[in-house]
């Protein structure tokens, strides 16, 4: 009898040890399972931001659509999707979206932050200044939404405030880069430019040509700006001078149109007299496509010689790409009258490159590639005449801040008749 007790006791002891077994031994497997799904199948929010880094916008709003589905009461959800909606450019969706969160959910600042962000890009002010109001006054003590109210403001004009908001959110946060750039941008657009200029021309067949110039060119008003400039040139043992004047006249949604002349004294070596006109146009497209603007620009040009008189007529389409790459392509006719020779109509043309090179705070470097061909010399406009060339050049512009410049170019020419020009020049900028 007492074997038999012992016996059974013993069974018991075996089958809940192996019980335990079969428990942690489950367990384990579950959660090592959990864990590589975790590590195998990133959430929803990391899928999201991977998709809008790379700018996949359908990819992340599928991801979206698929959560909304499994969770249509979740508005973190539907916040994040009216965020894509918005870094894709699709405001109209993105501010209906907003509208529809905050019938619900009214207490939520980042709501009414993105909320006011999508009306400002779209030019509703005063709408956006009202959802600024209502996600400070939720939370007062956050920078980034006393930033918000601040370029709300300025986008209305308000300096002053927008200032103080700006200084607000700098005082909350003082590492935020966007407070301290809204700051600055606050002490107002420069209306004028000084620049200084050399500019040098080298031949394999004459004697050297340098020039020396000032301008200063002055933004009135929105509407109105002028420029003047003088120049002192050699070209080889002659001196001679000039003076430029242009008056800039601009209608938002028109263009601007430029209409100027200048006056030399020659010494047969530049023009006597020159005239010209600008006519300017430019087209926002988008902020998401590859083109984001077009810009085009036609003008006129004479030219009168004390022995011959000059026609250019030029038309540039500049065509604005992402991340501050432009592409402009030129078209010039030269018309030529010669004494003892018939008009003549020469053609040339120009392909020019610009990029970013680097920036860093408020500096930054950009430059440009350009290659010329026709029958104009690019080296200087006083020098077109009868001969076929190819230009290959670059120049650099160094923003130093936001009151001044240094700019750079150099070229190489080659001529008919075994010919070659070299140039170079740099001028400075300094704006008030």
């Amino acid at each position: 009898m007492q074997l038999y007790v012992a016996d059974s006791r013993q069974s018991r002891d075996f089958c809940s040890a192996l019980l335990l077994v079969v428990y942690l031994t489950t367990g384990v497997l579950v959660f090592g399972a959990v864990a590589v799904g975790q590590e195998s199948t990133p959430d929803w929010q990391t899928q999201v931001r991977q998709y809008s880094d790379a700018k996949d916008w359908a990819s992340a709003l599928r991801i979206l659509e698929q959560q909304i589905a499994r969770a249509p009461q979740d508005t973190d959800v539907w916040a994040w999707r009216a965020r894509v909606l918005t870094w894709s450019g699709n405001l109209a969706e993105a501010e209906n979206e907003y509208a529809r969160i905050l019938k619900v959910s009214k207490k939520d600042p980042d709501i009414w932050m993105g909320f006011a962000t999508v009306l400002l890009r779209e030019g509703k002010e005063e709408e956006a200044l009202h959802a600024a109001n209502v996600a400070m006054e939720l939370d007062p003590k956050r920078a980034d939404l006393h930033v918000l109210r601040a370029r709300v403001l300025r986008a209305t004009a308000n300096a002053a405030e927008a200032r103080r908001e700006f200084e607000m959110g700098l005082s909350l946060d003082s590492t935020s880069t966007e407070a301290r750039t809204g700051l600055n941008s606050l002490r107002g657009d420069p209306k004028y430019e000084v620049r200084f200029g050399l500019d040098n021309d080298l031949f394999n067949f004459a004697g050297a040509n340098h020039s020396e110039w000032i301008s200063l060119t002055s933004k009135w008003n929105p509407h109105w700006s002028t420029s003047f400039a003088g120049s002192l040139d050699q070209r080889g043992a002659v001196n001679a001078g000039k003076f430029v004047g242009s008056v800039t006249g601009s209608v938002p949604n028109y263009g601007a149109l430029t209409v100027g002349g200048a006056k030399g004294h020659d010494n047969a070596v530049i023009p006597s007299s020159e005239a010209f006109f600008d006519l300017d146009h430019g087209w926002k497209l988008s902020e998401t496509s590859f083109v984001r603007g077009i810009e085009s620009v036609y003008g006129q040009h004479w030219y009168w010689y004390q022995g011959s008189r000059i026609l250019t007529v030029n038309g540039t389409a500049i065509i604005y790409l992402p991340k501050e790459w432009t592409i402009s392509l030129a078209g010039i006719g030269a018309r030529s009258t010669f004494p003892g020779t018939g008009v003549e109509w020469r053609p040339s043309g120009v392909t020019r490159i610009g990029f970013p090179v680097v920036g860093w705070s408020d500096r930054r470097l950009s430059g440009n590639v350009f290659f010329a061909t026709g029958t104009e010399n690019f080296a200087g406009a006083d020098q077109i005449g009868n001969f076929a060339s190819q230009t290959y050049g670059g120049g650099l512009r160094f923003q130093i801040g936001a009151r001044g410049d240094v700019r750079a170019y150099a070229s190489y020419q080659k001529r008919t008749q075994d010919r070659t020009e070299k140039s170079f020049g740099f001028s400075y900028g300094i704006y008030f």
